[in-house]
């Protein structure tokens, strides 16, 4: 008798359907975040409503050509609904309590002032341009920074960031990354459940919505938070390597003198108000000394790396253009701090700085220069047999 055996199933990729493998890799991390920390700090350099919606514009073109299909890179949405209610609330808040000031008026509603002992806040009143304006440029800036984080969340994997930590500071970079995933995925929980309640033919919106979704939501989080518990234990998370005593008291050492030079050094630089050579000096040890302390102190931290992330040109290629946005855009506002940061009262139309103008062109080049994200299957979602 001949037993025939059925022919192995194998998950494949299908050559027809996805992009050449060479030419598909994860960006660094840390690349990603360098980016998007360049476009905060370009943010909050300027009011300039122009140029707070194109580092906007910028982020969001990056992300949607650049982010991959995981559950974390789907929460750019949840980071712009943040961003436009942030800057509502600013615009309501200028409404409701400030008090009018200016000479152009847009709204003249009925007003109530508190009494003394409420600190005679008033509510409503005559809505003035040039406080509104004010308040939306603020709210703009605020929201750009946002944005950026949002953009950083959805493109760098945070399994991968996980891995660039020092193994100094490893336990404080699994808080962090713990921190930064649980909007993503928080985002991404609701999503699943509104979904979920709508085929069952019951109500998503409203206070009978969010009644029937907070309960899901949080018995997800929960049980998530069991899983990672039991699987950093079951990996040894935690365990460090036996150090000697005098190696120890070196490493406190080097810590403690690093941060009482570093304090005094920035005091000597900011505190005195005099060019003096000692506060240079104190910083530089200050921050020698804590470099040393961590790099001791990461020897005592034993751990693998499985395929770390490595460095290449389109890497540095983007940290180089968040760095270009931040220094164009800093530039910017040293040489033209009237185009930067438009008046309001007398209201002016905004013009765009040439630097900053670049400062945007060099922060969008990460979406050409950096290789697409590989796939993991196919984009009909059908298994493939070999």
């Amino acid at each position: 008798m001949t037993v025939r055996h059925a022919p192995a199933r194998v998950r494949t990729r299908s050559v027809g359907n996805l992009r050449n493998v060479d030419d598909t890799r994860w960006l660094h991390p840390v690349a990603w975040w360098c980016w998007a920390l360049g476009l905060a700090v370009a943010a909050s350099t300027t009011t300039n409503p122009l140029l707070l919606i194109g580092l906007i514009t910028v982020a969001a073109v990056v992300v949607d050509r650049r982010k991959p299909d995981a559950p974390w890179a789907r929460s750019f949405e949840f980071f712009i609904r943040l961003a436009v209610i942030i800057v509502l609330f600013r615009l309501l808040a200028q409404i409701i309590f400030v008090a009018p000031m200016g000479t152009t008026m847009l709204i003249d509603m009925p007003g109530v002032t508190l009494p003394s002992w409420l600190a005679g806040i008033r509510l409503g009143g005559a809505l003035m341009l040039e406080p509104a304006l004010q308040a939306l440029y603020e709210g703009l800036r605020l929201a750009a920074i946002i944005v950026a984080i949002g953009a950083a969340s959805s493109l760098a994997s945070p399994s991968r960031l996980l891995k660039s930590v020092p193994a100094a500071v490893y336990e404080i970079g699994v808080s962090v990354v713990v921190a930064t995933t649980f909007l993503p995925q928080l985002a991404s929980d609701v999503a699943r459940v509104r979904a979920n309640r709508r085929l069952r033919g019951r109500r998503d919106i409203g206070l009978r919505g969010v009644s029937g979704t907070v309960m899901p939501v949080l018995h997800g989080a929960m049980d998530r938070s069991i899983a990672l518990a039991a699987a950093m234990d079951s990996r040894g998370y935690g365990r460090v390597a036996n150090v000697s005593s005098a190696q120890r008291r070196l490493t406190a050492l080097l810590l403690v003198v690093g941060l009482i030079a570093a304090t005094l050094g920035t005091y000597g630089l900011l505190g005195t108000g005099s060019a003096t050579w000692w506060g240079p000096a104190l910083l530089i040890i200050g921050l020698c000394c804590a470099l040393a302390s961590v790099v001791l102190s990461g020897r005592r931290n034993v751990r693998t790396r499985y395929r770390p992330n490595a460095w290449k040109v389109a890497d540095v290629g983007t940290v180089a253009s968040g760095a270009a946005a931040a220094s164009l855009f800093l530039a910017a506002s040293a040489i033209n701090g009237a185009g930067m940061n438009p008046a309001t009262s007398p209201p002016t139309w905004p013009t765009v700085p040439i630097l900053a103008l670049l400062g945007l062109l060099a922060a969008i080049i990460p979406a050409f220069i950096t290789p697409p994200p590989p796939a993991t299957v196919a984009p009909s979602g059908r298994e493939v047999r070999a």
